[in-house]
């Protein structure tokens, strides 16, 4: 899972930090060493990666109920549009002859 060189890196500079160091300055000088790989890693902690986690779930939620609203809106949108439609087709034919008419005469 770690990159090769990394863990090389590690192990190189544990076994160098065991032949000159105390134990405490060992335990240290690991963690430092450790830190910094991670860093490099860009890994993020637990908590990090449960709050992004919760956000996105959040987002997923909302995300559908927006989605639903579309889709409400959009049914809407086509009932009103074939209403207005059919209103416009089935109005008064002979007033709309008439107006035709007129148009020509003019």
């Amino acid at each position: 899972m770690l990159n090769k060189n990394i863990v090389d890196e590690i192990n190189a500079k544990v076994s160098e930090i065991l032949q000159n160091s105390p134990a405490k300055d060992i335990e240290k000088n690991i963690k430092i060493l450790l830190s910094g790989a991670f860093t490099r890693l860009d890994l993020v902690t637990r908590d990090e990666f449960d709050v992004q986690q919760q956000v996105l779930q959040r987002t997923r939620e909302k995300l559908m109920i927006l989605e639903g609203k579309v889709s409400e809106l959009e049914t809407q949108l086509g009932k009103s549009a074939h209403q207005s439609t059919h209103a416009h087709a089935t109005s008064h034919p002979a007033k709309e002859k008439q107006d035709h008419e007129d148009m020509h005469d003019k």
